[in-house]
């Protein structure tokens, strides 16, 4: 079967080496944590926001005390709004309290039971640092309480793991959700005043809307591949499906590709091109093309 192509390359500006803080605008200084990995990249990265007064601190990254001595010392003397979480995932939010604690400020999050917030961020959500905006939105899909956070005065958006370089990102049912996760990528495609996209790993991303169009493009052209399987099959697991779906994934990435495959199905069940009688949280379910 035919496999989706490549993602366009859009990444700008320097690399993200581990324990280097990098000036990327005045407002904004990258992190990248050593948490290097298959899927992490070159690691997580943590954004210091804000102006010489007063600065927010996003993504805190996996508890790791050299990441966070790091992050102190970019912070310096400035006070700090917040510390803010795109998601619960450990690689973003598992250093948020140790990092709270040190600065002093409240955990921002939207609110999932893997992690406890301060304050709980909704969409629409602002933080006021000395007089930068920085606001809120929720984009579920990768994670159900994930958020991205827009730079207003940059048209910078801060992205966690909702769009990153060089990559997709993986959709893990029951938490993650691929029909949101379309939703939400489309709303920055359509978003006026976007310049940058600021990930979770990797560098920046030129052309945000093209940056979610390709993103968007990619996942349609991999629905037709798992839809086409599963009719060739009539009747498979996601497991199943996946030996054909995704025969251009190595099997280094069996477990991610099965689990986006996973998700791919129940966004078929929801959009009426399959049927499961199997619970939502059941990873063996069956799936079953409808007639055509």
């Amino acid at each position: 079967m035919a496999t989706p192509g490549p993602l366009p390359d859009l990444a700008i500006g320097p690399g993200c080496t581990p324990g280097i803080p990098v000036g990327l605008d005045a407002l904004v200084v990258r992190l990248t944590a050593p948490n290097p990995s298959m899927m992490t990249g070159p690691g997580t990265n943590t954004y210091v926001v804000g102006t010489d007064d007063a600065v927010v601190v996003v993504d805190p990254g996996p508890e790791d005390r050299g990441h966070l001595d790091a992050i102190l010392a970019v912070v310096a003397d400035r006070a700090t709004v917040a510390v803010c979480v795109t998601h619960h995932h450990r690689d973003h939010a598992l250093g948020a309290r140790a990092t709270a604690t040190a600065l002093r400020a409240p955990v921002v999050a939207n609110g999932h039971a893997a992690l406890t917030a301060d304050v709980t961020a909704r969409e629409g959500h602002a933080l006021d640092v000395d007089g930068v905006r920085v606001v809120a939105w929720h984009t579920p899909g990768h994670a159900s309480d994930h958020l991205c956070f827009l730079v207003e005065p940059l048209g910078w958006l801060l992205t966690g793991d909702h769009l990153m370089e060089g990559s997709t990102v993986v959709i893990r049912p029951p938490d993650g959700n691929l029909v949101d996760y379309l939703g939400a990528v489309a709303r920055v495609r359509d978003a006026a005043g976007l310049v940058r996209l600021a990930p979770g790993h990797g560098r920046l991303l030129s052309d945000p809307a093209r940056c979610a169009q390709g993103v968007l493009d990619h996942r349609a052209q991999r629905a037709s591949v798992v839809e086409r399987a599963l009719r060739t099959l009539e009747t498979a697991t996601a497991a199943e499906v996946r030996a054909v779906a995704y025969a251009d994934v190595g099997p280094e990435r069996d477990e991610v590709a099965t689990a986006s495959c996973w998700a791919h199905l129940l966004a078929l069940v929801e959009e009426g091109r399959a049927t499961s009688d199997a619970p939502r949280d059941d990873d063996a379910a069956a799936f079953t093309a409808t007639p055509r």
